[in-house]
């Protein structure tokens, strides 16, 4: 839900501006774009005026100390008090791009109340870095306590590993022990989540690294990665494609999907066209192969006990499991009828 403001941005900027002089209005206008959507950079203003960037700069600082001197300021106290409570009450610490939507689509309004952020030293800025998204905060001590957290919540999982969106609430919350429950809202915590740069979420809402294939996903491999893990079985290729057509609205050809599970360890053939995922046990080769390790683990088996083993772990007929088993190069069959390696 949009926040309501009880003033009007324009206006109040109207007025915290009244008193500079002609370039250092017309260079906060710029910088901050208060007149339309784009910040100018220190480099283009300096152009326009034919100074340095540092000159600029310098300007800038001077016109953001005279304002906050200026009677303007001290009158509208009650705009920076008002901001200050929504930032409270989304948490404390809040992504610059969602604080800003929360108040207005329009992008110029969004850029006046940018501004009033930047004059309030109630308000500090921590600009976008290699772990976290751009973000405002009225309190030292939850943003360093959120920032910990997240560093403390990457750093635990492995580099392909899936968490559902509940558990790795769950997993934040336990780094959060010491803070204020007054902050550890479910909609606060979800929000610093998405703070960070280094966890995502897959198309499927679930979370992990964001370097992840299972999280980025680049390509069909990923997409069937993802369609399998949810299955939770094997599947043949041709529904692999058509699932992914459905969830993820992403045309498959089916001759393409089949050819990214061949190539991909990832996903284990166990079938005539039936692929498994390898994390679930499953292993490579051909049937002779996993009857040889079904045999080095189990040692002898008779022959059902051979069948109903490699049907764990293939989708074959029973004839192709019997016929393998007969191969004397590698098997052979004790008095009591018990198979085993040669």
């Amino acid at each position: 839900m949009p926040q309501t403001l009880s003033f009007k941005p324009k206006q109040v900027t109207k007025k915290l501006l009244s008193e500079l002089h002609d370039r250092a209005h017309d260079v906060i206008i710029s910088r901050y774009g208060l007149n339309d959507e784009e910040r100018k950079t220190l480099e283009t203003i300096g152009e326009k005026y034919g100074i340095t960037r540092e000159r600029v700069r310098q300007i800038e600082n001077a016109a953001i100390g005279m304002i906050r001197k200026s009677g303007a300021f001290k009158e509208h106290t009650t705009v920076f008090s008002e901001l200050e409570k929504v930032v409270h009450s989304m948490g404390a610490i809040v992504g610059e791009e969602e604080l800003l939507a929360s108040f207005t689509k329009d992008k110029v309004t969004q850029n006046h109340i940018h501004f009033y952020l930047v004059l309030d030293d109630a308000f500090t800025k921590h600009k976008e870095d290699d772990h976290f998204k751009s973000r405002w905060t009225v309190r030292k001590e939850i943003a360093d306590a959120v920032h910990d957290g997240l560093k403390n919540v990457y750093a635990a999982l492995s580099d392909d590993e899936l968490i559902a969106e509940p558990d790795i609430v769950e997993k934040f919350l336990t780094h959060l022990k010491d803070m204020s429950s007054e902050y550890k809202s479910e909609e606060a915590l979800r929000r610093w989540l998405a703070l960070s740069k280094m966890l995502a979420r897959n198309p499927l809402g679930e979370w992990g690294k964001a370097s992840s294939g299972n999280v980025k996903t680049r390509g069909i491999k990923d997409f069937a990665y993802l369609i399998m893990r949810k299955h939770g079985s094997p599947m043949h290729f041709r529904e692999v494609a058509k699932a992914i057509e459905t969830t993820f609205n992403k045309k498959t050809h089916v001759a393409t999907c089949h050819n990214e599970l061949i190539k991909d360890k990832r996903f284990v053939l166990v079938g005539r066209g039936m692929y498994a995922l390898s994390e679930w046990g499953y292993k490579t080769g051909v049937v002779r192969d996993v009857i040889q390790e079904i045999l080095k683990k189990k040692g002898p088996l008779s022959k059902e006990e051979v069948v109903d083993q490699v049907l764990k772990e293939r989708y074959l007929k029973r004839n192709t499991i019997l016929v393998n088993l007969q191969n004397a190069k590698f098997f052979k069959k004790n008095k009591n009828g018990l198979y085993s390696l040669v």
